[in-house]
């Protein structure tokens, strides 16, 4: 997605959901789908917003090192990809909130694939507290956007008459036909960090992620 858009929004100023993909994602191993997760402070925080949402210490950024070595040292581009991890992971305990950390590890990532597309977060922007719908039209018209692309999660809320009325054309992303890649341990799996990818593809990442 961040690849088809000429400006990526990271919509941070709504509230933080607890047991979702905000704070974690999953790598395969040999006995399956392991999640990774950041520990954040969420005990009686019942409305924090995402950028809110602080980190709870910085002793998972050895746990997650140690189980990607443990999961993809066998890989065949951990040698060139694991460098570029572990040094995201040590620089990434100079942030103390999940918004920050998602930032640093996107933007590095980006790069390294080459994807040049400007990311920024919605906290950046002038917005009134409004409905789901308007405050993402808002947005759009604010960067002066004439389209706006979301995931198929979004139909559930999103008033696209909103959108019409305001000239910004409505895409949805199909996150579905995606290739398979060279992936370890058996039957390949969807849905897993991207880490997992770049472990087992490295520099040809780019051939299975699509236009």
């Amino acid at each position: 997605m961040i690849r088809s858009v000429d400006l990526y929004v990271l919509y941070d100023d709504v509230q933080y959901t607890r047991r979702d993909w905000r704070n974690r994602n999953q790598i395969k191993g040999v006995d399956g789908l392991k999640w990774l997760t950041i520990p954040v402070k969420v005990k009686g925080r019942y409305h924090q917003k995402i950028r809110e949402t602080i980190i709870c210490n910085t002793k998972w950024t050895v746990k997650h090192l140690n189980l990607l070595k443990q999961f993809y040292a066998t890989s065949s581009h951990f040698k060139d990809v694991f460098p570029l991890v572990e040094h995201l992971y040590e620089t990434a305990v100079g942030h103390k909130n999940i918004s920050e950390i998602n930032y640093h590890f996107i933007k590095a990532i980006c790069n390294y694939l080459d994807i040049e597309t400007k990311i920024v977060f919605s906290h950046n922007y002038d917005l009134s507290e409004q409905k789901k719908t308007e405050r993402l039209v808002d947005i759009c018209q604010q960067a002066n956007a004439t389209e706006y692309i979301s995931g198929p999660a979004a139909k559930d809320y999103l008033m696209k008459d909103k959108f019409d009325n305001a000239n910004i054309k409505v895409t949805w992303m199909d996150y579905n036909h995606y290739p398979e890649y060279p992936q370890l341990y058996g039957t390949f799996v969807h849905k897993v960090s991207i880490l997992d990818l770049l472990f087992n593809c490295g520099e040809k990442s780019m051939e299975y992620i699509g236009n």
